[in-house]
């Protein structure tokens, strides 16, 4: 476990990566004895710092939801982190892929919620009854460790490598949300007609149900003192692997019954 000020120090090492674009060794490598703990208080010394230059709480995000990355990270469960406002992205303009360091999209359901979800004993009962509705989404992720070479602890504390979230227009119930869940297509729009698929999941792939996640987030959060309002968005983990995006690329994802969503980068 790391002292207060080797906390500090690690926040604004990450701080400073992504203010100058300039990605830093793995914080796993410059602090040796950090662990998950650290990291969170970490991710949260630079989420304060956000909000207190006037940033608000946009929602949260799951990360590491799938068996596969858990397997590869050595967990056993997921992680998350902030989504805030400034975060939020929009289909009408075009993404600036020189303003992140490594982008890249992720392809997951987004919850919005209408009533706040319960911390300690949070099921999937209570997600149901209190999403508003279910959106497409992409979730534009970033690390503001050099080349990706992240253990637990850097992901967790770099803001979950959170840096934007995109929903589609089309609003659906979650009790519409078929037991075996909704297929998702990720097309590279590269000039031919319908685009090249390059991805292909189902959002079951996130613990075997999203809403599972949503749930585990709440439970997770609260021990940090944090709730799951209403009107949050929440990720619950991508349905896809991780697809590396850069200036010229547009994609659309396509989800069965929940319509599309498109991220364009210059």
């Amino acid at each position: 476990m790391l002292e207060a000020a080797q906390r500090v120090a690690a926040a604004e090492r990450l701080w400073a990566a992504e203010r100058d674009r300039r990605p830093i060794a793995p914080l796993t490598e410059s602090f040796p004895g950090i662990d998950v703990v650290d990291a969170y208080e970490i991710q949260l010394v630079n989420i304060r710092r956000r909000l207190a230059d006037g940033a608000r709480v946009y929602g949260h995000k799951v990360g590491l939801s799938s068996l596969v990355m858990q397997r590869m990270m050595g967990v056993d469960e997921p992680d998350y982190g902030h989504l805030l406002d400034t975060m939020v992205l929009s289909e009408d303009a075009p993404i600036q892929a020189a303003a992140y360091c490594y982008p890249r999209i992720e392809v997951e359901i987004g919850y919005v919620l209408g009533a706040g979800l319960p911390g300690e004993g949070c099921t999937e009962e209570d997600v149901l009854a209190a999403t508003e509705y279910i959106a497409a989404s992409i979730e534009l992720i970033d690390s503001r460790i050099a080349d990706w070479k992240i253990g637990l602890a850097d992901t967790i504390a770099d803001n979950a490598s959170s840096a934007g979230v995109l929903l589609g227009a089309a609003r659906v119930s979650p009790k519409d949300l078929a037991p075996s869940g909704i297929e998702a297509v990720l097309y590279a729009m590269d000039g031919s007609p319908a685009g090249t698929e390059i991805a292909r999941g189902n959002t079951n792939a996130v613990l075997g149900n999203p809403t599972t996640a949503v749930a585990w987030l709440a439970r997770k959060v609260a021990s940090f003192g944090v709730k799951l309002e209403a009107g949050h968005v929440i990720l619950p983990g991508s349905c896809t692997r991780a697809v590396d995006a850069r200036p010229g690329d547009t994609f659309r994802a396509e989800f069965a019954g929940l319509g599309s969503v498109t991220a364009r980068f210059e």
